[in-house]
């Protein structure tokens, strides 16, 4: 990592394993699951499940292990019981097409249903769950917003142009490669310059975008910060250590 951006993120090791940063002023913790959280205002937030993407590649005949909402409410469950948090925010696309609620098995819903029990649970609208959350409402915990404050910060699914100083936002589902153990390794990540935040994709079926694709670098006046998710850590690199 450069010098100026060292300086301007001042990252430095959570307990957690992630990286403590600061986004527009306010305290981040990039953890190593994917999520974010804000202890400030004692927010976890997580961007792109895209539950029941294995359904959805099923019902069009390509089959794929029916595993991946549980996997990915899991992580989440696990990530609510590490941090207590009072709110929760599914940044976008937690759900991956229109008929994904219907397909949710009972146990799932049920799951998520506790998970919000007590917390404010927020869903921010994705262009994949849109019609999805609106024909849902009655059937989901907490409520849908289409952006949300937060702080100093601004939450979005999808990444607005220009500047957008304290934006966070996911849609992008950025990876990055590194050199890691003398060869190369593709990893999701976080892409923060200190002045917005692009989240990986949370989870466990969703692909990857390369960080250099210009809708993720095109985002940043600068080069930005990659903070790549490993097994029990965050790694920040610099833009020069992509491979």
């Amino acid at each position: 990592m450069n010098a100026a951006l060292r300086d301007a993120l001042t990252p430095f090791r959570h307990p957690c394993g992630g990286l403590k940063v600061r986004v527009n002023g306010e305290a981040c913790v990039l953890r190593c699951s994917g999520a974010l959280w804000v202890p400030a205002h004692r927010t976890l937030i997580a961007s792109d499940l895209h539950l029941e993407k294995g359904s959805a590649f099923a019902v069009r005949g390509q089959m794929l292990p029916p595993y991946d909402s549980p996997a990915t409410l899991a992580k989440l469950e696990a990530e609510i019981e590490a941090l207590d948090p009072a709110a929760v925010v599914l940044l976008g696309d937690s759900f991956h097409d229109a008929k994904a609620v219907d397909r949710l098995a009972t146990d799932d819903l049920a799951r998520l249903t506790r998970l919000a029990a007590g917390r404010d649970w927020i869903w921010l609208e994705g262009n994949h769950d849109l019609v999805a959350l609106a024909g849902a409402l009655d059937a989901l915990p907490g409520r849908v917003v289409t952006t949300m404050p937060l702080g100093a910060l601004t939450l979005i699914h999808e990444p607005q142009p220009g500047e957008a100083t304290g934006e966070v936002a996911g849609h992008l589902h950025p990876a990055a490669r590194v050199a890691a153990y003398g060869r190369g390794v593709r990893r999701p990540c976080f892409v923060t310059d200190g002045r917005r935040l692009i989240m990986p994709a949370f989870g466990a079926f969703t692909g990857g975008l390369d960080v250099r694709d210009a809708a993720v670098a095109g985002l940043f006046g600068s080069a930005p910060m990659i903070a790549a998710l490993g097994r029990d850590k965050v790694h920040a690199f610099s833009w020069d250590a992509l491979r």
